[in-house]
């Protein structure tokens, strides 16, 4: 009961000087508002790179070529090299990578694709039907690349959306019109499904054609043997726990093909999707932490002023404490009593803080495409927490100085 009655007393304490106690909340509530905004912003963005990186496709491997190395190469360093097609058709044996279930092979470049007066330069990518499997990527009008459009390396093409919006008037029918490719004429089969943009250029520009159309037609790359280069080869893994299993099975085969001696580096490059995801989120994770302990320093500024307003506060009442030590009062309950009004500030501020910065990150996500913040219950416990412990340390040397003060003095108090 003494609580509530403390409670009730501080609440009316503030209530008395109203635009002060909101003046002295401010530096919790920026701090907090703060806090929450980019904490919520920052998860937004891990869970916008992971969503990117998952809707590539599922336990995916990518193999490129060359050697992604940071530094200067080394003797024994290949960083540059080639994949084939037979490189592809190797890694999809299931007698030599048992733990690979699909095998996607790409050669891709940029080129201008128009129909009729609009025109615009796109990212083409010849690939093979497994494609839609391995990169988990589908149309949602008419139908993907077929196993016949390889073999008779047909002019046929699945567009993204934007390609679609791009290329074709609104409401109009993309299937069996015809767009052109580098002046080559095309039939449209399909319209993929939306992906998005990212930081690698914008996924719906890209328009997919068969392989061996791309290979004949359009890119032109073959080997010193006569064998087709590809750009990269995606490989989809049988299980999550395989990939590492799968990653090294994938090597052993490249090396063999590629003549590579045991102490040589790789002219290769197998890229983790697992990997890929976890680096991105412990960057981002780490950066997120940093940024809301840049605003948590908003909190202690707010601190302060907690601090100074309540030894104004004292003083101000110091006729008020003496009477009540007067009429049987202890230390503690003094104490007590301004702790708690120290508190109640910080924690009122903490609340409006929160309520501010969860509306500030739901505006940042309403203004842009595909993102959305993410406000975490724990972020918010851990701000109610850090405004308490705030409350708490400042407001400890104000209710001592208040719980020290000797009645008699105090009611002398002019």
């Amino acid at each position: 009961m003494k609580i509530i009655e403390a409670i009730r007393i501080a609440m009316r304490a503030l209530a008395a000087n109203k635009l002060r106690s909101i003046l002295t909340m401010l530096g919790i509530i920026i701090g907090v508002g703060a806090v929450i905004t980019l904490m919520s912003v920052g998860r937004g963005v891990e869970k916008y790179v992971t969503d990117q990186f998952a809707s590539a496709g599922t336990n995916l491997l990518f193999i490129v070529p060359g050697q992604l190395t940071g530094g200067p190469p080394t003797r024994n360093t290949n960083t540059t090299g080639t994949l084939t097609l037979s490189d592809a058709e190797a890694i999809s044996n299931p007698f030599q990578v048992p733990d690979v279930a699909a095998v996607a092979p790409e050669v891709s470049g940029s080129t201008t694709v128009s129909r009729g007066k609009k025109s615009f330069r796109a990212p083409v990518s010849g690939i093979t039907p497994s494609y839609q499997e391995v990169r988990s990527w589908n149309p949602i009008l008419g139908d993907f690349i077929a196993t016949t459009d390889i073999q008779e390396r047909g002019r046929v093409a699945v567009i993204g959306l934007e390609a679609y919006r791009r290329l074709f008037e609104p409401d109009e029918y993309p299937i069996d019109q015809t767009i052109r490719i580098n002046n080559l004429v095309f039939r449209v089969i399909g319209v993929l499904e939306e992906r998005g943009g990212s930081g690698f250029g914008n996924q719906d520009e890209t328009i997919l054609i068969p392989l061996t159309t791309a290979q004949d037609r359009l890119f032109r790359r073959r080997t010193i043997s006569g064998d087709y280069q590809v750009n990269v080869i995606y490989a989809s893994v049988t299980d999550a726990d395989r990939m590492r299993t799968a990653q090294e099975q994938i090597a052993e085969v490249l090396r063999e093909r590629h003549g590579i001696n045991f102490l040589d580096e790789d002219d290769f490059s197998i890229i983790n999707q697992t990997d890929l995801i976890s680096i991105f989120g412990d960057i981002l994770g780490a950066l997120t932490l940093f940024l809301g302990a840049i605003a948590g320093i908003s909190l202690l500024v707010g601190g302060i002023g907690i601090m100074n307003i309540m030894l104004v506060s004292v003083t101000e009442r110091t006729r008020e404490i003496g009477l009540r030590k007067a009429v049987g009062a202890k230390r503690q309950d003094i104490l007590g009593q301004f702790l708690i009004e120290a508190v109640t500030l910080a924690v009122l501020g903490g609340l409006l803080g929160i309520a501010i910065g969860a509306g500030g990150a739901q505006a940042i996500s309403s203004f842009l495409d595909n993102f959305s913040a993410v406000v975490g219950a724990d972020a918010i416990v851990i701000s109610i927490l850090f405004s308490m412990a705030v409350g708490l340390f400042f407001g400890i040397y104000p209710a001592y100085r208040a719980s020290q003060l000797n009645p008699i003095d105090a009611l002398r108090y002019e």
